[in-house]
């Protein structure tokens, strides 16, 4: 079991079928408060609908092409976090994240990006970390603003929310750019 010990309240654990349960809880738990940025919450109605998603990032690691971690805060599942996608050819990792509404504000999340910008630089060796957010999703892009990365622009309507569609802003970091 891979676990990243970030400092003495968080860390990164690679994602597990056995994570399923306390996932779902979590999600269910925080359903109404992350469906207003997440597409994918009326669809995860079941434990089996997150042991799916975690059979799919499972595959995606096996496969080399993205790695996904559950947020430790205290030893307890606060979120997910991981590389959605890695593009080894243009040797760009995208960044994707949730956190549970009782763990919002503590730091977490800048913790985990900043652990996966650096694994991405540091060991994997890529040359570019992106991070995507809804243009009106303060809290999800104060994460990337707040670690040094540049908006480099809006991509319209690109994702469907439900009942309408939301820009999102592209936030990303050069390894050579990198300052922490």
């Amino acid at each position: 079991m891979f676990v990243h010990k970030i400092d003495e309240s968080v860390s990164l654990k690679l994602i597990e079928l056995n994570d399923a349960e306390k996932i779902f809880k979590l999600t269910d738990k925080s359903r109404n408060y992350l469906r207003e940025w997440l597409p994918w919450l009326d669809n995860t109605i079941r434990v089996e609908n997150t042991k799916e998603f975690i059979q799919s990032c499972l595959k995606g690691y096996i496969e080399n092409k993205s790695i996904t971690t559950v947020i430790l805060f205290n030893g307890e599942i606060a979120g997910v976090a991981g590389f959605n996608s890695i593009n080894w050819s243009n040797k760009t990792a995208y960044i994707g994240y949730w956190l549970g509404e009782e763990f919002q504000g503590k730091g977490i999340m800048t913790k985990a990006a900043k652990a996966l910008t650096e694994y991405a630089f540091n060991d994997l060796r890529l040359n570019k970390v992106e991070i995507r957010a809804a243009s009106g999703n303060k809290k999800s892009r104060s994460i990337p603003e707040r670690l040094g990365y540049v908006n480099e622009g809006c991509i319209r309507s690109t994702e469907w929310l439900y009942d309408h569609h939301v820009d999102h802003i592209v936030y990303g970091v050069l390894a050579e750019e990198w300052r922490y």
